[in-house]
């Protein structure tokens, strides 16, 4: 009698590819700051145009994983290159501020940070179709420097600090404005605020402001003389 054959066991399907390892972590402020950082250099560079960077940027804030993001500078050269090297605070020479970044984006909207709040190391600001404003003139310092990365497009971003800080500038405006009223406080420990950034049919604008504590005082002092 014949043994009945035994059916043949068919192979394994092969196993899909899986992603990178580090493709569906979360991403930090850190690695948003460091893709934010590329795209404006590459702006800068002409490597984009500016309604190219504006998209960039605004799928950089919204991003949830590494994967997201990677894409976003696939096609530039200064992705590989910068990765490794920490951001330096253009204008007065030490490294950038360690840490998480405050994130401003306005986009055809505004964005608003003024009263008594404690500034970070590092702010980015975003501007497209819309207005971003930073009031530091009631603001608590927690550090010596502080750095703000301002991005403007078809926008406006406009920075005010009180008199007694030290306030630079590096930037460029192209079919827009970049400026920063540059101060020097006589007092070697005063605060150092560093504005870098690029305006594209916008403006960047950095200047002091008095402080309401000094506007009382000076209105005080009006009124006394006017008796």
């Amino acid at each position: 009698m014949d043994l009945e054959k035994q059916p043949q066991q068919q192979p394994a399907a092969p196993t899909p590819p899986t992603a990178p390892p580090g493709d569906g972590m979360r991403a930090s402020d850190a690695d948003r700051d460091r893709i934010a950082d590329i795209l404006r250099e590459a702006l800068a560079e002409g490597r984009l145009t500016a309604d190219e960077h504006a998209e960039r940027v605004d799928l950089v804030y919204r991003a949830k994983t590494v994967g997201e993001l990677q894409p976003l500078v696939r096609d530039l050269p200064a992705a590989s290159g910068s990765t490794g090297e920490r951001p330096r605070a253009y204008g007065y020479g030490p490294e950038a501020p360690e840490g998480p970044a405050d994130n401003l984006v306005a986009v055809f909207s505004s964005s608003v940070r003024k009263g008594r709040w404690r500034v970070g190391g590092r702010t980015n600001a975003f501007a497209l179709f819309g207005s971003v404003e930073i009031d530091l003139t009631e603001a608590l310092f927690g550090q010596r420097f502080t750095v703000i990365n301002a991005t403007s497009i078809f926008g406006s971003v406009e920075v005010r600090v009180p008199e007694n800080i030290s306030l630079r500038g590096n930037g460029t405006g192209v079919f827009g404005g970049f400026e920063v009223k540059s101060l020097e406080s006589p007092d070697p420990d005063a605060p150092v605020v560093v504005v870098n950034g690029y305006a594209v049919f916008g403006a960047v604008e950095a200047k002091p402001k008095r402080g309401k504590f000094v506007a009382d005082l000076q209105r005080r002092l009006r009124k006394h003389l006017g008796h």
